[in-house]
């Protein structure tokens, strides 16, 4: 057997195990030392091949793709530099909680080093922002090696899937030449080592080389009991959600508010706003009202359970700040230490959704006092009357109305992908809770603005619902390239472009204050025309000018599918004075309220 047969059955054994460890997409870019891995993926039957030109669209479309499946994605790349394009990706799908299977083809060992032609040090490439990396030998068709080879796939896709779910690192060293060459007659599947026993299953020969069996984890029910005590004596109590894609924790956190009568503050990416659950104690404007640091001061919570990651809203943040005597509870199912304010008194690393159920049956009657849990309802009211008076009152176009218009326009089953800077913020504080089901996305692991297009375009490439895109100009200028995927696949999607011409952010922070450079250094102003590079790609770009308009363009895109771009163009400046106009209104809203006694 010659060199390129013992690679053809080597890397066919890995990526055989691949596709029965359950992966079926895996994203590619073009490249030679790849290529026996790029090969047999294409010719594994069970197994979607997308090819990318651009390594970071790649990356970041594998990433999408694996948020909205919850299921691991297969990333591969030649050698060089071109593996290091997936590094942003790699990082956000760490702290994302997002499971990638990374592989990077590399020159063997005699070639590094040595001034070897697009070779460079891959070994952990990626340092500590992988779950776990392995160099892989070089092919070989032993028993033993294909053994390990079918080992390692196993490993690779059950610890990217593992709670927390994260990237895996696979290096292959291949020598020339890089041509796999099937073997005429292949071995029998037991010399092979192709086969290893399942007792008498008759679906053995499908089932994974090693089957990795995954529990939840679950705490001891002393602890479960205790903690129960613990919520069961507070009044004043509220549950906190943060980031989290979890569809099974939306029923389990309101099962718990509803017995206990805690108010649950509900960030739109942990899938308890919206939804077909109970939502008589989600409180969705909490964004707004806790602005008011008066109010803010006398909502003093004596227990606060927190679950998922922290959650966008900085007004929050400060909230929970502000009060270091309320016992914090976090819960992560993960190995996780989600606690940036550092007011934490208890971390409980187990299942959220089951230890919730347990909690909630151990709990007696509603806990919160009645008055605590009424103000917190009446308080959400009004905050959000008073938003939707003041987006109505409004003249023109304004950033944080495009959210209220989308809770109108996207049907049950869409999915909403948010860009990071502001609009993930405007999508907090002004996306109402529906019970229609719309599940919302975004890169909030690292909370970059690069490559959210490709990600969005990842998950609306096995979205069965229409996706929509809402994002900035400048997040969206720096991955044009990633449209590049919406005309290759066929994809459907409306982008939502915020175009302010620049950093919109930066003018709510303190660095506005310094005009003479605020423009250069942070405003960054393209004065891009984006339609003919929506067009080069194989979209249209519709410019709304007024509300109706955009409704109309909405509508139209998401029935007629392919890429459909709708700019929302608004002033920097005059946002911020609309933001502040709205959370004035908000806060005059609770003042009246409070005053006159109606809580």
């Amino acid at each position: 057997m010659n060199a390129q047969q013992a690679t053809y059955l080597y890397v066919e054994a890995f990526v055989d195990e691949l596709a029965r460890s359950g992966v079926r997409h895996a994203c590619l870019s073009p490249g030679s030392r790849s290529t026996p891995l790029a090969l047999m993926l294409a010719r594994n039957g069970q197994i979607r091949v997308w090819t990318h030109i651009d390594e970071r669209s790649a990356a970041f479309f594998a990433l999408g793709m694996a948020m909205a499946l919850r299921e691991p994605v297969a990333l591969l790349s030649t050698s060089g530099t071109a593996a290091a394009n997936f590094y942003p990706a790699v990082i956000e799908a760490r702290y994302g909680r997002v499971p990638l299977v990374v592989l990077t083809a590399d020159r063997p060992h005699e070639l590094r080093d040595v001034g070897s032609s697009q070779a460079i040090d891959q070994l952990r490439l990626y340092g500590p922002h992988v779950k776990w990396f392995a160099e892989m030998a070089v092919p070989e068709a032993t028993p033993d090696m294909i053994r390990y080879a079918r080992t390692v796939a196993c490993r690779a896709v059950a610890t990217a899937r593992a709670c927390p779910a994260g990237p895996v690192h696979l290096n292959f060293p291949f020598r020339e030449p890089l041509v796999p060459q099937p073997v005429e007659a292949p071995l029998a599947p037991r010399t092979a080592g192709l086969w290893r026993p399942h007792g008498l299953d008759p679906d053995a020969d499908r089932r994974p080389y090693v089957i990795a069996t995954q529990g939840a984890r679950m705490v001891a029910p002393s602890a479960a009991a205790a903690l129960a005590e613990q919520v069961a004596s507070a009044k004043r109590g509220l549950i906190v959600c943060g980031p989290q894609d979890d569809p099974q924790l939306p029923r389990a956190v309101t099962r718990l508010a509803a017995a206990l009568a805690f108010p649950v503050l509900a960030d739109p990416l942990s899938g308890v706003r919206c939804g077909h659950h109970d939502g008589t104690l989600v409180i969705d404007g909490y964004d707004a009202f806790l602005r008011d640091a008066g109010l803010a001061d006398s909502l003093r919570p004596d227990l606060v359970l927190r679950v998922g990651a922290m959650p966008v809203s900085k007004p929050l943040m400060l909230y929970l700040d502000r009060h270091p005597t309320a016992f914090q509870v976090v819960v992560d199912g993960g190995d996780g230490w989600r606690d940036p304010t550092l007011r934490a008194a208890e971390v409980v690393h187990a299942d959220p959704v089951p230890l919730f159920e347990e909690l909630a049956a151990r709990v007696r009657g509603p806990v919160a006092d009645a008055k605590w849990r009424r103000l917190w309802v009446e308080l959400n009211t009004t905050a959000r009357e008073a938003l939707q008076r003041q987006l109505q009152a409004m003249e023109g176009l304004f950033e944080g109305r495009v959210f209220a218009e989308l809770a109108s326009l996207l049907p049950d089953g869409a999915t909403l992908f948010v860009g990071n800077s502001m609009p993930v913020r405007d999508l907090d504080g002004f996306f109402p809770a529906c019970r229609r089901d719309i599940r919302f996305l975004a890169n909030r692991g690292a909370s970059g603005i690069d490559g959210v297009v490709s990600s969005a375009l990842g998950a609306a490439a096995v979205t069965p619902g229409p996706l929509a895109l809402v994002i900035g100009d400048l997040s969206f200028y720096h991955d044009l390239n990633g449209l590049l995927a919406a005309r290759r696949f066929g994809l459907d999607v409306t982008v939502i472009l915020l175009n302010n011409d620049g950093g919109g952010i930066f003018s709510f922070l303190p660095q506005a204050d310094h005009p003479e450079h605020f423009e250069e250094l942070f405003g960054t102003p393209l004065g891009i025309d984006f339609a003919p590079a929506v067009e080069m790609y194989g979209g249209r770009l519709v410019r709304a000018g007024s509300w109706q308009q955009f409704q109309v363009a909405v509508r139209q895109a998401m029935a007629g599918g392919g890429l459909v771009v709708v700019e929302v163009r608004t002033d920097r400046r005059r946002n911020v004075t609309q933001h502040r106009q709205a959370w004035s209104a908000v806060a005059e809203a609770v003042r009246a309220m409070t005053r006159c006694g109606c809580s």
